[in-house]
């Protein structure tokens, strides 16, 4: 009769932990699903601003119109784009493509001296670094679950329950690790 407690026992615990495995491994990917959307929300509003800023642009520079298309092309990109890996690779382009825009700047002084695209620039460098922020704070929220996932004896449970390793949101060109330099000088 002892024999059969300790191993209902064992099978007890062994269903708790399961449980309680699978209840981490599902708190885990809703705050790695709730920093992406973080980060969402920074690049739509980094998208909202980029035509504002193209516009402003066109009135002092409309023969410079492929680089103003380049950044049309890169926004509508990157707001079409489905999941960090494919969003990363359009941002990674649109960053490009947006520091091209703002160089403009610098042939151009009277349009580095109007307010509004002071006022536009300095808009997308603040959204520039909380989309940072909200990256590093999705890549760790990513690195918490992709370590549950790979880990014994967590990843008993996650290949039962088809949890897989997530993607971390990577910035690869050089000029998209950097937030655009807004300068107020004349």
């Amino acid at each position: 009769m002892s024999t059969g407690w300790i191993v209902l026992g064992v099978i007890v615990i062994i269903v708790l932990f399961a449980f309680g495995a699978y209840n981490r491994l599902v708190a885990l990917s809703q705050r790695v699903s709730q920093a992406f959307a973080d980060i969402d929300v920074q690049l739509k509003q980094r998208h909202d601003l980029i035509p504002n800023l193209v516009e402003t642009v066109k009135g002092y520079a409309s023969h410079e119109r492929g680089t103003l298309d380049e950044v049309v092309k890169a926004r509508n990109a990157a707001m079409s784009a489905q999941g960090p890996g494919q969003v990363a690779a359009a941002e990674n382009q649109l960053s490009g493509a947006l520091g091209r825009l703002i160089a403009l700047s610098e042939a151009y002084p009277d349009l580095k001296a109007n307010a509004n695209f002071q006022q536009l620039q300095q808009q997308l460098s603040e959204t520039e670094n909380r989309i940072q922020t909200s990256r590093r704070a999705f890549n760790n929220s990513v690195q918490g679950f992709n370590n549950s996932v790979q880990a014994f004896p967590g990843n008993l449970i996650a290949g039962a329950f088809g949890f897989a390793r997530r993607d971390f949101f990577v910035l690869d060109e050089p000029a998209a690790r950097e937030p655009p330099k807004v300068s107020f000088t004349a």
